[in-house]
């Protein structure tokens, strides 16, 4: 029996705004969302699943996430939505009626599985806050649903990294008790990646036993910056999306993917027609 490939392809930070207005007055975050549609739209072989890390839109404003969703009306592939401290649940909730597993709950947690593989997301928003937080009951939800088929590769989600980048403004407004959610992922070696965006950047970390990672910006990069007490800047480096790769027997790898045009696919032989 032929083992199946699954791909789960996540973008996050769209700061969606209302009207083509653009974010910062700089960033056409509508043309960028647009945009990574038609990479995803495009990609062969095509994504089994895609995920909304957060920061759906800028300001939570109802007329934002009318605006997204017309937007994602042009997304040909199956996907779900998690909240970020830019969000409003409850407007969320209002704009998608017909997403089922945004309607029950405080916070938005879901489970939903995509050939084999359990993709579990965490609502770590906290209103009116830049930081995240996940509290009790979520810690139990989490762990009762990675309980429930031990043997089965997992993803847990949420919006902000539970670990330190070295770009100190980003590092202030990250989870605040990520040691809570370490002491659950440590005890289900199944999971294969912790997903977060928040960042604007692809960061890596060793996180409880596995890997942590960070998406890039959909529209606009965090500026690179490691110097302590660094100012707030953004950059508009290209943007771009992970692709999460899972086999059942060659395991998970997780690729950086630029959205946008680029010179190529170029043959690697020289003018001698040698292997370069």
């Amino acid at each position: 029996m032929t083992e199946k490939l699954t791909l789960i392809a996540q973008i996050s930070d769209l700061h969606i705004k209302a009207n083509g207005r653009l974010s910062y007055q700089k960033v056409d975050t509508g043309a960028a969302l647009m945009q990574a549609i038609d990479t995803l739209n495009a990609l062969q072989p095509r994504p089994d699943f895609v995920v909304l890390t957060g920061d759906l839109v800028d300001f939570g404003h109802p007329e934002e996430y009318q605006c997204l969703r017309a937007a994602l009306q042009r997304l040909e592939l199956p996907f779900r939505l998690m909240p970020g401290n830019h969000d409003n649940r409850q407007a969320l909730r209002e704009a998608f009626p017909d997403h089922v597993y945004l309607q029950t709950g405080e916070t938005l947690n879901w489970r939903t599985t995509i050939n084999g593989l359990t993709l579990l997301a965490l609502d770590s928003s906290v209103p009116q806050q830049p930081w995240g937080y996940v509290d009790e009951a979520q810690l139990i939800w989490l762990d009762t649903e990675l309980s429930r088929q031990p043997q089965q590769p997992a993803l847990v989600m949420l919006h902000h990294p539970p670990f330190v980048c070295g770009i100190d403004h980003m590092d202030r407004q990250r989870l605040r008790n990520p040691e809570a959610l370490a002491a659950i992922v440590a005890r289900h070696p199944q999971v294969e990646r912790v997903l977060c965006g928040h960042l604007h950047r692809s960061v890596q970390a060793r996180f409880a036993g596995t890997l942590a990672c960070s998406a890039p910006g959909l529209s606009h990069q965090v500026a690179f910056d490691l110097s302590e007490n660094g100012p707030a800047h953004f950059v508009m480096e290209p943007s771009g999306f992970l692709l999460h790769r899972w086999h059942p027997q060659q395991g998970m790898t997780t690729h950086l993917c630029a959205i946008g045009d680029y010179r190529g696919p170029y043959p690697f032989y020289d003018k001698n027609g040698l292997i370069d």
